[in-house]
């Protein structure tokens, strides 16, 4: 993943992921008892959240931070750190899920990604997972690459955003079959008055690594003054303009 977490900040504000991330489960129709991985399971909500369902589940992330904070809230559950990209398990899945993980794997990662998912599923077994689409928050990173611009500082897109038409092939490629696909707007709203500068300051790493703080602070300020008539509501409330890539695909027999 082309991103290092805080995870205390990301458990205590950002809750938002994992809560959206619970209807992506309705997807799953594995029976109780499956053997489920989380990929990419960050702080463990949703992995706690597939135990409950009755599942056998082991969360996998890159982030030894994450994982530190996931084995302190859920120390009932299994936790293992590993690359999304280079997939092992000693048991095969009935199903992988994954949330908000795949748009923080480059792009020519991403078949790289789905044969190792393919290749960790029993016959019959199912990917469950949602992401970034095409267009997430494209009001923001658009404002931070025209405040770059004006600079002449080039804003890096390191994020993977896809259309359906982009990533089926991929799914496809590796061999498995797509059995639902959809992308859709998720206006999603942001925790107190400065919430677009605490997303920023979250999601939005890499392009501001090792620029000076005063240069970063006038770019998101000018960032913020240019979106708040687009984004920020009456009460102060600032709306990301997610859009989110949900997909199952299965593994034939």
């Amino acid at each position: 993943m082309n991103i290092t977490w805080n995870a205390g900040v990301y458990t205590d504000h950002f809750s938002f992921v994992h809560r959206y991330g619970e209807d992506v489960l309705s997807l799953l129709d594995a029976a109780p008892g499956s053997f489920v991985v989380d990929l990419g399971c960050g702080n463990g909500a949703l992995t706690q959240k597939l135990a409950a369902l009755g599942y056998r589940v082991l969360g996998i992330d890159a982030s030894s931070d994450m994982l530190e904070k996931a084995r302190a809230l859920h120390p009932e559950l299994r936790f293992e750190q590993g690359d999304a990209t280079q997939l092992s398990l000693s048991t095969p899945a009935d199903a992988i899920f994954s949330n908000a993980v795949f748009h923080w794997i480059d792009a020519d990662k991403q078949p790289r990604l789905a044969a190792g998912i393919a290749g960790a599923l029993v016959p019959g077994g199912q990917l469950v997972c949602e992401f970034g689409g095409y267009g997430c928050a494209e009001h923001v990173h658009a404002a931070l690459e025209r405040a770059f611009a004006r600079r002449g500082l080039v804003y890096p897109r390191t994020f993977y955003f896809p259309t359906i038409g982009q990533y089926a092939p991929i799914l496809e490629s590796a061999g498995l079959r797509i059995t639902h696909a959809l992308l859709f707007d998720r206006p999603t709203p942001q925790e107190g008055e400065n919430g677009l500068r605490s997303w920023i300051a979250m999601f939005v790493k890499k392009p501001f690594e090792g620029m000076e703080d005063a240069l970063r602070e006038a770019i998101i300020a000018e960032a913020e003054a240019e979106l708040a008539g687009e984004l920020r509501q009456r009460d102060g409330t600032w709306i990301i303009d997610y859009v989110r890539i949900r997909l199952r695909a299965v593994r034939p027999r």
